[in-house]
């Protein structure tokens, strides 16, 4: 084994020339770690970039419901508002506010003592009439016979038939004015003139009413059917007309049956009936009302809900249908999308729409079967942009592999830059050697 003297040992010791050429030489070491650490990033960032994942749908031609959706508000079939035909004071309500009545069905019950003493009077006015009635015919048949004996004037005779026609007019008009009286008593019990559903009432008892007042004492209204009024403009109208008459349906006829929306997004069980007929255009406002009639028969629709009318009126054969999602609006308000193309370039299409079906567009022109349309990552490219096509709805595990890409990149970095450390390191010892060297020379 060797020994080392303390000769040697103070020798190896760096001089004090080479530590003063120390501070000399940092710089250059360091600019040439600083340059190996940014030709190595360079080298790594020449990588070819990856194109962008976007998902695609493929157009498909299918069979399109002909269906619309037509905003409407409720009514009821029928409606009566009950108004005393009488006056007098209410002795009694005869109903159960909010319940079901039938036609002719007692409301209210009014004080009838005035009536029936008119009743009483105008009876026994008939009887007073029918008594001379009686006796006028009785004359008038004795003075006849007497005409013909020659016992009595014709001018007599005459005047005995005239009053006793007479006497009949007058019974007439008191069995007339009877009935009258009847009536008018009749009325004091007023009645519901149809079926329905009652309201409540706005008068108790002991009210004074008068007769055909302005205030109803109450309403009924007929549930079942209910009636479903639709106001459109005149240019709807005659699309919907168009369409109703069989256009672009196929073998198919027109359907006039609705289907009712809810106000929750219910849809009504039973289905109604859509009546076009018999229009008028409002000439202020240039709509059109359609009425359709629906069943009712539980009574969960109630006057004045607003609903939306749903009418397949066809089918429209090998349609274009495609998502919503997939069609932007230009600033120009012009429908486009974007298409992959050849070496899968995207190309933007101008798309004319038709109508919407749910979720869905139904397009005219701009789109054919088999195009693959981007519904998925269009905030990240742009047209003429070559870009990766994937089916929809796979896009996001490409997302999730890019991220650990991207995170594996950075993670080289530091090893680069230790790298470049480490070499600056080792300039900096072999400098000091070779100083050192010269010091001892």
């Amino acid at each position: 084994m060797t020994s080392v003297t303390p000769e040697r040992a103070l020798d190896a010791r760096p001089s004090r020339r080479a530590i003063a050429a120390l501070p000399a030489l940092l710089p250059v070491v360091l600019a040439l770690g600083l340059s190996a650490c940014k030709s190595d990033s360079d080298a790594a960032g020449k990588g070819a970039p990856t194109p962008p994942e976007v998902g695609v749908v493929i157009v498909a031609q299918q069979d399109a419901p002909l269906a619309l959706e037509l905003p409407g508000r409720l009514s009821a079939s029928q409606v009566a508002e009950i108004r005393p035909q009488v006056s007098g004071i209410v002795r009694q309500r005869l109903f159960v506010e909010g319940s079901t009545v039938r036609a002719g069905q007692p409301l209210y019950q009014l004080d009838a003592a005035t009536y029936e003493a008119e009743r009483a009077r105008t009876a026994a006015a008939l009887q007073k009439a029918e008594a001379q009635a009686g006796v006028a015919r009785t004359r008038a048949e004795r003075d006849a016979e007497l005409l013909k004996a020659d016992a009595l004037s014709r001018q007599a005779a005459d005047d005995s038939a005239s009053t006793a026609r007479q006497m009949q007019a007058e019974v007439a008009v008191a069995r007339a004015a009877l009935d009258a009286a009847r009536v008018q008593l009749e009325r004091t019990r007023i009645a519901a003139p149809i079926a329905g559903r009652i309201e409540v009432s706005t008068v108790t008892a002991g009210a004074l009413v008068t007769a055909n007042q302005t205030q109803a004492l109450t309403t009924v209204q007929q549930l079942d059917p209910m009636h479903v009024d639709i106001v459109q403009s005149s240019a709807e109208i005659l699309q919907l007309r168009r369409q109703l008459g069989g256009e672009g349906q196929g073998d198919q006829g027109p359907s006039r049956q609705i289907r009712l929306l809810l106000e929750d997004g219910s849809e009504h069980p039973q289905a109604g009936t859509l009546q076009v007929s018999g229009v008028t255009v409002d000439r202020g406002t240039g709509a059109v009302t359609l009425r359709a009639t629906v069943p009712n028969p539980k009574g969960t629709l109630l006057p004045g809900m607003v609903v939306r009318a749903r009418l397949v009126a066809g089918v429209d054969n090998d349609a274009i249908v495609v998502p919503q999602q997939g069609v932007s609006r230009s600033p120009t308000g012009e429908a486009t999308a974007l298409v992959v193309g050849e070496g899968n370039k995207l190309e933007l299409r101008r798309l004319k729409l038709k109508r919407a079906v749910g979720n869905q567009w139904v397009v005219g022109s701009g789109l054919n079967a088999g195009d693959k349309l981007v519904v998925e990552g269009l905030q990240r490219v742009r047209a003429n942009q070559v870009v990766t096509p994937v089916p929809a709805g796979s896009t996001r595990n490409g997302k999730k592999k890019g991220g650990a890409e991207s995170a594996a990149k950075p993670a080289s970095a530091p090893a680069s830059a230790g790298s470049g450390v480490a070499s600056a390191t080792a300039a900096i010892t072999t400098a000091a050697a070779a100083t050192t060297a010269r010091g001892n020379v």
